[in-house]
Protein backbone atom coordinates (compact mmCIF):
# COMPACT_ATOMS: atom_id res chain seq x y z
CA UNK A 1 0.00 0.00 0.00
CA UNK A 2 1.25 3.67 -1.15
CA UNK A 3 1.17 6.15 1.63
CA UNK A 4 0.89 9.71 1.41
CA UNK A 5 3.40 10.43 3.69
CA UNK A 6 7.17 10.28 3.33
CA UNK A 7 9.77 10.28 5.52
CA UNK A 8 10.92 14.12 7.14
CA UNK A 9 7.18 15.29 6.24
CA UNK A 10 5.92 17.74 8.62
CA UNK A 11 2.67 16.23 10.49
CA UNK A 12 0.10 16.72 12.89
CA UNK A 13 -1.78 14.15 15.14
CA UNK A 14 -5.51 14.54 15.02
CA UNK A 15 -6.93 12.17 16.83
CA UNK A 16 -6.11 10.10 19.95
CA UNK A 17 -3.95 10.92 23.59
CA UNK A 18 -1.24 13.30 21.51
CA UNK A 19 -3.84 14.95 19.48
CA UNK A 20 -2.73 18.43 18.51
CA UNK A 21 0.67 17.70 18.74
CA UNK A 22 3.25 17.98 15.39
CA UNK A 23 6.68 16.62 14.47
CA UNK A 24 8.91 15.35 11.95
CA UNK A 25 8.03 12.00 10.68
CA UNK A 26 10.90 9.33 11.26
CA UNK A 27 10.17 6.04 9.74
CA UNK A 28 7.33 5.16 7.85
CA UNK A 29 5.54 1.26 7.69
CA UNK A 30 3.51 1.14 4.15
CA UNK A 31 2.83 -2.66 5.32
CA UNK A 32 1.26 -1.75 8.28
CA UNK A 33 -0.48 1.46 7.71
CA UNK A 34 1.70 3.21 10.75
CA UNK A 35 4.58 6.03 11.20
CA UNK A 36 6.92 6.96 13.43
CA UNK A 37 6.69 10.84 14.70
CA UNK A 38 9.44 12.10 16.46
CA UNK A 39 8.24 13.25 20.59
CA UNK A 40 4.95 11.75 19.62
CA UNK A 41 3.34 8.74 21.81
CA UNK A 42 6.43 8.02 23.38
CA UNK A 43 6.33 4.88 25.30
CA UNK A 44 8.45 3.75 28.19
CA UNK A 45 10.55 0.13 27.39
CA UNK A 46 12.26 -1.89 30.10
CA UNK A 47 15.74 -2.56 28.98
CA UNK A 48 18.31 -5.09 29.78
CA UNK A 49 21.97 -4.21 30.08
CA UNK A 50 24.10 -5.01 27.45
CA UNK A 51 28.07 -4.81 27.97
CA UNK A 52 29.12 -5.93 24.87
CA UNK A 53 27.31 -2.90 22.89
CA UNK A 54 27.58 -0.57 25.81
CA UNK A 55 24.27 -0.29 27.19
CA UNK A 56 23.25 0.27 30.62
CA UNK A 57 19.79 -1.39 31.50
CA UNK A 58 16.78 0.54 32.98
CA UNK A 59 13.47 2.07 31.44
CA UNK A 60 14.06 3.92 28.49
CA UNK A 61 11.63 6.26 26.41
CA UNK A 62 11.21 5.93 22.37
CA UNK A 63 8.33 6.51 20.05
CA UNK A 64 5.87 4.46 19.28
CA UNK A 65 4.00 3.53 15.93
CA UNK A 66 1.38 5.73 14.92
CA UNK A 67 -1.44 4.59 12.43
CA UNK A 68 -1.74 7.19 9.42
CA UNK A 69 -5.74 7.83 9.81
CA UNK A 70 -4.93 9.72 13.16
CA UNK A 71 -2.19 12.18 11.41
CA UNK A 72 -3.03 15.11 8.70
CA UNK A 73 0.07 16.45 6.92
CA UNK A 74 0.41 20.19 7.50
CA UNK A 75 1.18 22.34 4.64
CA UNK A 76 3.52 25.25 4.83
CA UNK A 77 1.00 28.40 3.62
CA UNK A 78 -2.05 26.70 5.07
CA UNK A 79 -1.43 24.43 8.04
CA UNK A 80 -3.13 20.46 8.15
CA UNK A 81 -4.57 19.53 5.02
CA UNK A 82 -5.57 16.53 3.07
CA UNK A 83 -3.22 14.92 0.38
CA UNK A 84 -4.16 15.32 -3.20
CA UNK A 85 -2.31 14.06 -6.33
CA UNK A 86 -1.49 15.95 -9.76
CA UNK A 87 0.47 14.37 -12.42
CA UNK A 88 3.31 17.33 -14.15
CA UNK A 89 5.09 15.44 -17.20
CA UNK A 90 6.09 11.89 -16.07
CA UNK A 91 6.43 12.80 -12.37
CA UNK A 92 2.99 12.33 -9.66
CA UNK A 93 3.36 15.04 -7.11
CA UNK A 94 1.56 15.51 -3.99
CA UNK A 95 -0.86 18.94 -3.87
CA UNK A 96 -2.52 20.31 -0.87
CA UNK A 97 -6.59 20.05 -1.13
CA UNK A 98 -6.75 23.37 0.45
CA UNK A 99 -4.49 25.72 -1.43
CA UNK A 100 -3.45 23.87 -4.38
CA UNK A 101 0.16 24.30 -3.51
CA UNK A 102 2.81 21.59 -4.23
CA UNK A 103 4.08 19.75 -0.88
CA UNK A 104 7.81 18.38 -0.76
CA UNK A 105 9.05 16.76 1.81
CA UNK A 106 12.32 18.50 3.26
CA UNK A 107 14.95 16.26 2.35
CA UNK A 108 17.82 16.05 4.84
CA UNK A 109 21.20 15.03 3.06
CA UNK A 110 23.14 12.82 5.77
CA UNK A 111 26.74 13.95 3.88
CA UNK A 112 28.40 17.31 5.06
Amino acid sequence: MSLNIQRNDQVEVISGADRGKRGRVLRVFPDESRILIEHVRVVKKNVRPNPQKNIKGGVAEQEAPVHVSNVLLVCPSCGPTRVGHKVEGDTKVRVCKKCGAELTATRKSKRK
